[in-house]
């Protein structure tokens, strides 16, 4: 089946079976791998890209659910790097391996839009479904809160 998916601000036309997990169209598809295959089950957030705007898990939304919508990946969310939440990463050093951290960028961006001042609880809250086998969690959600002020600037 023919699917139309507009990614990154591209409009993209692709024959693929209309049940494919998006993230899987975007990885061998579209060769946009910053979006990782963590579990395949929605529990790790590794797979996390926006769709309209909100933070979803490509791994479980099939490409004809994504059909019409805006989609973003990591690798959209800025031409340069040089969104807030990514200079805060770089700031605060936050990978270690770096294997889920296009995911948990894309969790804090989506959060920030939506809450551009969060406290500590409501960052942890907002990150809690996105795990991080280094165990970053403090410096992500420091990070977190140095995008917020990047942004509030």
């Amino acid at each position: 089946m023919e699917v139309t998916l507009n990614i990154n601000k591209k409009n993209y036309k692709l024959d693929v079976d209309d049940g494919t997990p998006l993230l899987w169209v975007l990885r061998d598809e579209l060769g946009l791998v910053g979006t990782k295959f963590g579990c395949g089950i929605g529990q790790c957030g590794a797979c996390t890209v926006h769709i309209d705007g909100v933070a979803q898990r490509s791994c479980q939304t099939m490409v004809i659910m994504a059909e019409d919508k805006e989609i973003t990946t990591i690798e959209g969310l800025s031409e340069n790097g040089d969104h807030p939440v990514q200079e805060a990463w770089e700031e605060i050093d936050v990978p270690q391996c770096g294997y889920c951290q296009g995911g948990q960028m894309m969790t804090a961006s989506a959060l920030l839009k939506k809450n551009p001042n969060p406290s500590s609880e409501e960052i942890r809250m907002a990150m809690n479904g996105n795990i991080c086998r280094c165990a970053s969690y403090n410096r992500i959600e420091k990070a977190v809160a140095t995008a917020a002020q990047k942004m509030s600037k």
